[in-house]
């Protein structure tokens, strides 16, 4: 049985995507805290802000591999999620850091929704991605 680049970007991309995984459960559990008024949103802004740039280089290291392997397939699957990502962080509210939550406005209940239903949506993509994820080392990994 052979490693090849493949097994090893869907290898990658299984560890990579657990982290994900672990983001968007913390983001759903601080926009939740918000919604409770458990947290003052600058200090919930402050601990999610330095997370999105984290989360989106990861998003898109492994769909680098997955360009240099030859998986069509899984980088088309992750395509819509790259450009949402794009389209998001260039429509961010005007802030001094990186970062896509505001303090001031992020207490709007349209806000808060549409930031919680966000969460919920990536968590439900990034579950999904994690088992087709491990079919596709499984086969890569048969296949070689």
């Amino acid at each position: 049985m052979a490693f090849s680049f493949p097994a090893f970007s869907y290898i990658v991309a299984l560890i990579i995507d657990a982290f994900l995984i672990f983001f968007s459960i913390f983001h759903i559990i601080a926009f939740d805290e918000l919604k409770t008024d458990y947290k003052n949103p600058i200090d919930q802004c402050n601990s999610l802000n330095p997370l999105v740039l984290p989360e989106y280089a990861l998003h898109f290291l492994f769909n680098l591999l997955f360009l240099f392997s030859g998986e069509w397939l899984s980088l088309a699957l992750n395509i819509p999620l790259i450009a949402y990502h794009i389209y998001r962080y260039a429509n961010r509210p005007v802030m001094t850091g990186p970062g896509l939550y505001d303090p001031t406005s992020i207490m709007n209940t349209d806000v808060l929704f549409s930031c919680q239903r966000e969460g919920w949506i990536k968590l439900a993509v990034y579950l999904l991605s994690f088992f087709y994820y491990l079919y596709g080392m499984i086969m890569a990994l048969i296949a070689s």
